[in-house]
């Protein structure tokens, strides 16, 4: 084992038991009295009192009011944890490995009751996204390390049409997940902006030389959501988008990633959203179409014509 595994294992020893000797600690990990001395120092170097009694029935202990304190997760914080876990597996999480290593220390260090509980708890427990579009571990982890450390990276990346591969220096000030996909906020050294990049786009990947100095309070969060959320900031060109229809139906239009930003005002059965006019024009209409005639829009009217000749112009596709 990790010396930090050896250091936890000879902690929870001395929880598990009222006192014990160097030798006995060493006999049980299967390590040198030396080190388990060694380890014993950095324990107590960390802030970890651990006393010492000398003499023939002396040995190693903690003191009472430490050994009584909640150092391990409880039951409900370890079931908490190995269910996130479950989430940021499926997402994709970069540092899986880890991610189980750590799981499976957090069951190893627990008692038998509470590791019972935990399994049943886990079985009853699964998480199913949709098809994830997940780049190479090491892209993300590479990624990730560059954020924490605030180094410049070179990239190639693929643009959106497909085919056009373009060099740039980026500055990432944060990795996030959106809608299944991994995306980085950061500089554009090219652009001279912030902008974000679809990680499953970026073709290859190298740490530089350069370091930056990410925006004091800068949130890549709120930078993304500002970017797919045009004319949220100017409510003065915003157009009100009043929707009926069934509760479950209104219910699903308040949920979605869009309208759930814009929402004015809501009741059982009418919704009033305000969003610009691209939006309504370009996006809205495809997403309401799918609701069939479980809602129906009040207005804008210029909204109400769109839907008429969409429908109309695939009424004529399939007739044809």
């Amino acid at each position: 084992m990790s010396k930090s595994d050896n250091m936890l294992s000879i902690l929870w020893l001395l929880k598990s038991r009222k006192q014990m000797t160097a030798k006995q600690i060493a006999e049980e990990l299967e390590i040198s009295i030396r080190t388990v001395y060694r380890y014993i120092d950095s324990l107590c170097a960390s802030g970890v009192p651990i006393v010492a009694d000398s003499g023939h029935n002396g040995g190693y202990s903690l003191l009472e009011h430490f050994n009584e304190a909640p150092l391990f997760f409880d039951l409900q914080e370890q079931k908490a944890l190995i269910h996130a876990a479950k989430y940021a597996q499926e997402a994709g999480y970069p540092f899986g490995d880890a991610l189980e290593s750590a799981i499976s220390k957090l069951k190893l260090y627990t008692n038998e009751e509470q590791l019972k509980k935990i399994n049943r708890h886990s079985i009853g427990f699964d998480v199913i996204h949709s098809p994830i579009h997940t780049p190479k571990t090491k892209t993300l982890q590479l990624l990730e390390e560059a954020v924490a450390n605030e180094t410049t990276l070179s990239i190639e990346y693929i643009k959106g049409n497909g085919k056009e591969q373009s060099s740039r220096q980026l500055d990432p000030y944060g990795l996030l997940f959106w809608k299944n996909r991994w995306y980085v906020v950061g500089f554009c050294h090219l652009r001279n902006e912030v902008r974000s990049f679809r990680v499953d786009r970026i073709i290859t990947i190298a740490e530089t030389d350069q370091k930056f100095e990410r925006p004091l309070d800068f949130s890549a969060r709120q930078f993304f959501m500002n970017s797919i959320l045009p004319g949220i900031q100017d409510p003065a060109e915003l157009i009100s988008v009043r929707i009926k229809g069934h509760k479950s139906a209104i219910d699903n239009l308040c949920e979605h990633w869009l309208l759930g930003h814009v929402l004015i005002e809501r009741s059982v059965h009418d919704v009033h959203f305000k969003l610009d006019r691209d939006m309504i024009t370009f996006y809205l209409p495809y997403l309401i179409l799918s609701f069939g005639k479980s809602i129906q829009v009040q207005e804008p009217s210029f909204l109400k014509e769109k839907l008429i000749n969409i429908t109309s112009e695939l009424n004529n596709f399939y007739q044809s």
